[in-house]
């Protein structure tokens, strides 16, 4: 059938059902983006492309539902870069569209060049280049169906005099693969192995999420063998908070009680993750991973497989299909070894947990250092990060998705946040880009408009996203609620500077004369600042109903005391040793 290259590329879209575009509008995009609207597809134009990158994220994490990053060739495709990679971390499969330099002038180093493909080479699961127009839609339909069976973004790089030709060309129908439960040997040795497991511990990672059932499955498989379920950092939602075998998520502000229940496991499923460093790591002082444990390790992607962590069983399949394969295979009496004594312990450690972290209203002091209570005497009536993450909690509908930044006041609340289901935490994952917050929570919502919101991030990495307060509050786009903590810091570098660099601030204190809820106000929404647990509390709930009764965006600016948790990197830093010394006496004259 005859039909120009971007009919062909369009129709290939709405044959795999891609309906969202984000992105900023440009000339090499435009023979598409014209036809986008008769299409049914909706082009998303942010203020910047590396948040329209990370609402495309948001929008998939949400829905499960593809979608795409299209922008200008040259600059308005390297600001996509930290979006691509975030989405490559969060196992995002995302639609990475590059229109190229023409043919004709590329080498010349013309208007707008570079080279796309090299720039994310290490940044997406597949990537490819048209070559020839009557191409264009077999390369597409084959960069689709990579990135969903690799689970992560995947780009088709297009020359942009390669459309407007006319083509005879047939719309491939999409590749689709069924997923793997893993090899039937490997499958049976891991149910061997929790057979004979006197304290067996599941951790479930973003594969539970990511698979159809998942965690059905994996719930399904811990109510067997009484087993308490921990989760990955930063996945809160891969198994329901509500449920009494739920511990909690591992790492940096994580829970003491999932800690403290996987340290003593002689056996631990380690479902859909690739034990990244962050869900492993010590936390309040505790080396919980349990080394003479056995691991049983279940990903899709067999190079994550014992890449990070000594394993026993390796398993290349789908979380859903291998913990069903796990539990045909168990024996009549797997997880009877002291099973009451092991519920009695999962409730006692998770009620004792539950007090302390209720209990906690300020951030410690490492010893030889005072900062946080000189931070609490500058501001003795203001809110720490605890009694705000508190006062948000009594305000949080449990069905509401969130998204959360990078950064110390949001870290501090990792332990706080549970969940019914999968899909309703976003959070920026292990490449760790600041700005992810607003607009991953704006493309939540654009995939889920029935369902409320909340976006939280501190004020340095909001700095990087306030942009979008320009574009977000137009007629077309679904109102949100976004949480500012506002303490005028860079609160992870400000923590590392008091522990290993004697309080010498350098680039860590924001300006004190901005208001983000005067710009929130200035862009047309409503922003709001609060000063106690009761105004953060109240304030989040109005947010919430005029958000879905009245379609209004707010802005809540939460006014903190500059008290800081935990640093990051207590593995990576370490106080530096001056030999030679510099002095500014040495600078050369101008």
């Amino acid at each position: 059938m005859k039909m120009t290259t971007e009919e062909a590329f369009v129709k290939t879209l709405q044959r795999h059902g891609i309906r969202h575009a984000f992105g900023i509008i440009g000339s090499a995009m435009m023979p598409i983006s014209d036809i986008f609207p008769s299409a049914g597809i909706t082009f998303w134009d942010a203020a910047h492309e590396g948040s329209a990158g990370f609402m495309a994220d948001g929008y998939t994490r949400a829905t499960g539902e593809m979608s795409m990053m299209i922008a200008q060739n040259g600059p308005g495709i390297t600001n996509f870069v930290t979006a691509v990679k975030t989405a490559y971390w969060n196992h995002t499969p995302l639609l990475l569209v590059t229109p190229q330099a023409a043919n004709k002038t590329i080498g010349q180093g013309g208007f707008q060049e570079v080279e796309q493909m090299k720039l994310f080479e290490d940044m997406v699961a597949y990537q490819e280049e048209v070559r020839d127009p009557s191409r264009i839609a077999e390369v597409l339909a084959r960069v689709i169906s990579k990135a969903k069976r690799l689970s992560g973004p995947a780009q088709i790089n297009v020359p942009r005099d390669f459309w407007t030709q006319v083509v005879d060309i047939e719309i491939p129908d999409p590749i689709e693969f069924e997923v793997s439960p893993g090899g039937e040997n490997s499958v049976k040795t891991a149910a061997q192995l929790i057979d004979s497991a006197k304290n067996p511990v599941i951790l479930n990672g973003a594969g539970v999420v990511l698979s159809e059932s998942g965690i059905a499955a994996s719930m399904a498989l811990a109510e067997r063998l009484d087993a308490p379920v921990c989760v990955g950092y930063q996945h809160n939602d891969a198994f329901p908070g509500t449920h009494p075998l739920f511990a909690g998520p591992l790492g940096y502000n994580g829970s003491k009680a999932a800690m403290e229940l996987i340290r003593d496991a002689d056996v631990v499923l380690a479902l859909g993750t690739r034990l990244n460093p962050f869900s492993t790591l010590p936390g309040y002082g505790m080396d919980y991973w349990p080394a003479d444990a056995k691991i049983i390790q279940v990903d899709i992607n067999p190079d994550r497989i014992g890449l990070t962590k000594k394993v026993t069983v390796g398993i290349v399949g789908d979380a859903a299909k291998v913990a069903h394969g796990i539990l045909a295979n168990l024996s009549d009496h797997a997880g009877d070894h002291e099973r009451q004594a092991r519920r009695d312990r999962i409730g006692q450690v998770k009620s004792a947990w539950k007090q302390q972290l209720a209990s906690m209203d300020h951030e410690e002091d490492d010893p030889g250092t005072t900062w946080n209570e000189r931070a609490r005497a500058a501001k003795p009536d203001w809110m720490s990060p605890r009694m705000a993450w508190r006062a948000i909690q009594s305000a949080l509908p449990r069905e509401a998705i969130i998204s959360s930044d990078i950064g110390n006041n949001c870290a501090i609340g990792n332990a706080y946040p549970d969940f019914d289901a999968g899909r309703k935490y976003l959070a920026p994952g292990l490449f760790g880009p600041c700005g992810y917050g607003l607009p991953s929570i704006v493309g939540a919502k654009i995939g889920q408009p029935d369902v409320p919101v909340v976006g939280f991030a501190g004020d340095g990495a909001f700095g990087i996203a306030v942009t979008e307060l320009t574009a977000i509050g137009r007629e077309e786009w679904p109102a949100i609620t976004q949480v500012v903590f506002r303490n005028y810091q860079w609160g992870a570098e400000k923590r590392n500077s008091t522990l290993w660099f004697d309080d010498n601030f350098v680039g860590t204190e924001l300006d004190t004369k901005v208001s983000y809820a005067g710009i929130a106000q200035a862009c047309g929404l409503k922003g709001v600042q609060v000063r106690t647990m009761e105004e953060t509390t109240e304030a989040l709930r109005e947010a919430i109903r005029a958000q879905m009764q009245d379609n209004t965006t707010t802005l809540i600016e939460v006014m903190l005391n500059q008290e800081l948790g935990e640093p990051f990197r207590r593995d990576a830093m370490k106080k530096p040793v001056r030999v030679a010394g510099v002095a500014a006496a040495d600078m050369a004259a101008e």
